[in-house]
């Protein structure tokens, strides 16, 4: 997450500038713009009071588990046995998009 991005927009969407911003959640203006710019990441009780006082809130969810299966028996094929994989499976989605 570029937390320095999610704070301009956020920001932007509630009409604020940085210095407002900044007064509302009592910190320095130069905190704001460090962070917008990408120059330091904030803690987040810090990006989750700015967030606040541009009316968002910040939600921390558990990441979806990655399953490396997959990944590992497409890593042990061969490329060519990788492109004829490939090119079943794009003639497979033609088909369903055709429907």
């Amino acid at each position: 997450m570029d937390s320095g991005a999610v704070l301009r927009y956020c920001r932007r969407r509630a009409g604020l500038s940085q210095r407002a911003l900044a007064a509302r959640a009592g910190v320095p203006q130069s905190a704001v713009g460090r962070i917008e710019a990408g120059m330091v990441m904030p803690r987040v009780d810090t990006l989750r009071r700015l967030l606040d006082k541009c009316g968002f809130t910040l939600e921390v969810r558990e990441a979806p588990r990655l399953d490396r299966t997959v990944i590992r028996a497409l890593l042990a094929l061969s490329p060519r046995e990788r492109l004829e994989l490939a090119a079943a499976e794009a003639t497979n989605l033609d088909r369903l998009l055709r429907r």
